[in-house]
Order: structure tokens, then C-alpha cells, then sequence
């Protein structure tokens, strides 16, 4: 199975979005020196069989980018630090997106649809630029043609200029484009540094000191000699059910399938990589404050709208507490997801970025890929079969676990779901064992 690149086009605006080069300026969320990495994922779709479609992809979604970038054309500009060392976006005139035209010899079903595909394979499907490449080409686009007619398109975003949900805002406003409309229906809104910029004078009014410190010059994802690994683990709907109820039994409470399960996946990553036991560890993810800040942002806001959570223990007491206790842990912290923490998390950022703000180490990193949307992109031929992302760097871990749903195009598995989990290698056979422990419901709960 391999992957062969035939050229890299260069997409302009389809007429010119700005008379005079400028700089854009970034909201706090943008700048967090956790976004400072390019994230990357694909989305697989099976045909491209229309009878009143044209059938080459690539010149397509070509053409409907290039009129897309006329509304986003901050797409084609370059990020660079200011002497603060936060990022700004240098818009100039006569810049392009680079977009890679691919094949691959194999059929989409000859690799399961993407769905639990070879880690070397799936890498050769989006773009991966280096760290200062990708501030200066912050969005790369590859599609990749199948011997059966499906196709695949990867992207890399530099996290700066959105998160998920906005650049599904975006990739949707394209597939508009490509099915024959004149205009998009969603008009991008930029003005980050107005709607998302700190108060005068910025004030702290959540205890963030407490997960968050300050290590000047760090990275969040500093290069480790440790060998990591990837690998999907299934949750059925029953195994999960009977998970969740018991929990109930013990605790009293209702738990959402991301407190429930994230309490386990957390507790058994921690076990099986043998943390010592007074080291603090961090179950971290990301709250969507579009609708929660006040006034909400604008339907059109693209930029960074999701402010990270934390959950802080010592790996005893995660491992050695009752599981409900971490899951109400969890449960809890979505409560303080408000207009003030996200304020406060802003003004932090403000007050304290030059002294190199980080979350340590220790932090998992979780998100719940099911909801978001991503289905919807579609170009012509009907919507993705399979998005799968391929991001390693996730709110300051470099072990993210994403919730999936399975393949649409396979029709007969539909019981449950999938986790994709990075984690170091010399854990993973522990790990294993301990997920094979859940799915034969070994959950180490008493029944009351």
C-alpha cells in the first residue's frame, strides 16, 4: 500500500480578498502555547459517483477552495511572533493555499475504510509540516485518489488560526461552494482580539494556579526518546450500559458516557505506565464557551472557541479511589465551564504568558469526536465515510485519547464505538489488559 504525490497546485483566491498587506491579530485562546503545533486528520469518502457531478475531485474542491479563501483568505497568510513571543497572522498579497494531488494503489475497503488503518499508511495521507513550516504555510491540503474511485482529504491546520469547530465552519463552506452555490451561507467572522481579548484590567477569579505553573522557555511538547503507541480499543453499547449503571448502583449519580468511560480510560493509562504514586497526573479537555461567554460569540467565529478543564489528582488517589469519585470529579469540573472561567483563563493568559504558562507534565488528554459535526462536509458525492484524526498533541499531552464513532460504510458494525489512544509503548500491554478487563466487564465494582 503506498502513496505517490504527483504535484502540489498552489490555490489563490478566485479574485483578490484585500487591497494592502496587514497583520491579524490573535485572541488569547489563539496564542495558548498549547495551539502552537499544527493539527492534522482526514476524511475518508467512498465515491465520487454523481450523475450530475463532475467526477474529478481534486478539480472540484480546487475551484470551491479557491473561491472560499476569497471570505478566508487569513488561510493564505503566515503566523510570526511578535517580540512578546505571541503569534500574530501577516496577511500579503499574491499568497496561495498548497494543495496535493495523491494516489493511492489500493481500495478504501482494502484498508477498512480508514476506520483501524496501518499507522505508516495513514500518515502518507496528510500533509506534516515541521513546526517553523507551519507557521509559515499555517493550512496544507492533500487529496488522495483510491484504485476503487473514493478519495481521501487530509488536512494540517496550525491550531492558531481555529480548533475543530472551526475549520468544519470552514471545510463546509467549501463543500457549499463545490455543490453549486454562489455564495456560503455562514459568513466568517474574524475580530478575535475584540470578542476574546482581556479585560481592562485583566483579574483572575478561578484558583487556574492550582493546574496550571509557570516554567519559562518549556514547551508542551518538547521531543521525548520514548517510543509511543496507537491503537483503537472498541466500546460496546452494552459493556458500556452495564458500566454506567453500576456506577449509578454505587454512587447515586448519572454519569455521561465521557465522565464514566474518561474515569476509567484516565485511571488505566495512569496504572499501566507505572506513574509514581505521589505525582500529580491531569485529566484534561476542552469546554466549547461559544454559546457560554456573554455575550456568545458570533455564528460566524472561526477562531479558537474552546477553553481547557482540568481534573488534578496524585496517581495514588486516582488509582486507588473509588472509580465514581473520579468520574463526579470529572462531572464537576464541566460545571465551572462559565463566562467567568473563561475570562479568568483569557486574563491569566495575559497576566502570566511571558512567564511560560503550562499545565506540567502528567496530562491526558481527552476528546469526544462523535458530535462535532464533521459528517457534514460534503462535496458533491456525500458526506465522509470515516474522519480520523491524526494529531498527537492534544491540550499539552502528547498521549490524546479520542472517542470515535465507527465507519458509516460499514454498514453491520454499529454497536458502540471506537477509542484511538496514544500512549508509550512499554505501557501498552498493561493497558491492553486492563480494557480487556472492561470489555468482559471486570469493572472492579461491587453489585449492590
Amino acid at each position: 500500500m503506498e502513496v505517490c504525490a504527483s504535484e502540489t497546485a498552489l490555490v489563490f483566491p478566485s479574485r483578490p480578498a484585500f487591497e494592502h498587506d496587514h497583520v491579524l491579530p490573535l485572541s488569547h485562546l489563539d496564542t495558548d502555547r498549547n495551539l502552537h503545533v499544527s493539527f492534522r486528520y482526514v476524511r475518508a469518502y467512498t465515491s465520487t459517483a454523481a450523475s450530475n457531478h463532475p467526477s474529478d475531485p481534486f478539480r472540484v474542491i480546487s475551484a470551491a477552495l479557491s473561491d472560499a479563501l476569497v471570505y478566508y483568505y487569513p488561510f493564505t497568510g503566515s503566523l510570526r511572533r511578535r517580540s512578546d513571543d505571541r503569534l500574530e497572522l501577516f496577511c500579503a498579497a499574491g499568497k496561495a493555499v498548497p494543495f496535493v494531488r495523491a494516489a493511492a494503489d489500493c481500495s478504501l475497503e482494502s484498508v477498512n475504510y480508514l476506520d483501524e488503518p496501518d499507522r505508516h499508511f495513514v500518515e502518507q495521507l496528510v500533509p506534516d509540516p515541521r513546526p517553523e513550516e507551519g507557521l509559515v504555510t499555517p493550512f496544507v491540503l492533500q487529496l488522495t485518489v483510491f484504485a476503487c474511485g473514493g478519495y481521501c482529504l487530509g488536512a494540517s491546520i496550525h491550531h492558531a488560526m481555529c480548533d475543530g469547530l472551526g475549520a468544519t465552519q470552514f471545510f463546509n463552506a467549501v463543500a457549499e461552494l463545490a455543490r453549486g452555490a454562489s455564495r456560503i451561507s455562514v459568513e466568517p467572522v474574524w475580530e478575535r482580539g475584540s470578542l476574546l481579548g482581556p479585560r481592562e484590567p485583566p483579574r483572575v477569579e478561578v484558583p487556574l494556579e492550582e493546574v496550571l505553573c509557570f516554567e519559562k522557555g518549556s514547551s508542551p511538547y518538547g521531543e521525548s526518546s520514548e517510543a509511543v503507541a496507537r491503537e483503537c480499543f472498541h466500546v460496546r453499547d452494552g459493556c458500556l450500559d452495564r458500566y454506567k449503571a453500576l456506577l449509578l448502583e454505587n454512587s447515586g449519580v448519572s454519569f455521561t458516557t465521557f465522565e464514566a468511560l474518561g474515569a476509567f480510560l484516565w485511571r488505566a493509562r495512569v496504572k499501566a505506565s507505572g506513574v509514581p504514586g505521589h505525582e500529580k497526573v491531569k485529566f484534561a479537555y476542552s469546554i466549547n464557551i461559544r454559546k457560554l461567554v456573554k455575550p456568545p460569540l458570533p455564528l460566524g467565529y472561526w477562531g479558537n472557541g474552546c477553553v481547557p478543564m482540568y481534573v488534578q489528582l496524585s496517581a495514588k488517589e486516582l488509582i486507588e479511589n473509588p472509580i465514581w469519585e473520579t468520574a463526579k470529579l470529572i462531572k464537576k469540573s464541566k460545571s465551572s465551564a462559565t463566562d467567568e472561567y473563561a475570562r479568568s483563563f483569557i486574563d491569566f493568559q495575559e497576566l502570566n504568558y511571558a512567564k511560560g504558562i503550562t499545565a506540567g507534565k502528567g496530562v491526558s488528554g481527552f476528546t469526544d469526536w462523535r458530535h462535532l459535526g464533521h459528517s457534514t462536509v460534503d462535496f458533491g458525492w456525500g458526506g465522509p465515510v470515516t474522519v480520523l484524526p491524526l494529531s498527537r498533541h492534544l491540550l499539552g499531552s502528547v498521549e490524546p485519547c479520542f472517542f470515535l464513532p465507527y465507519s458509516s460504510a460499514k454498514a453491520g458494525n454499529k454497536d458502540g464505538f471506537k477509542v484511538l489512544i496514544t500512549l508509550p509503548e512499554i505501557a501498552l500491554h498493561a493497558f491492553r489488559q486492563e480494557m480487556e478487563k472492561f470489555t468482559s466487564e471486570q469493572f472492579g465494582l461491587p453489585r449492590l
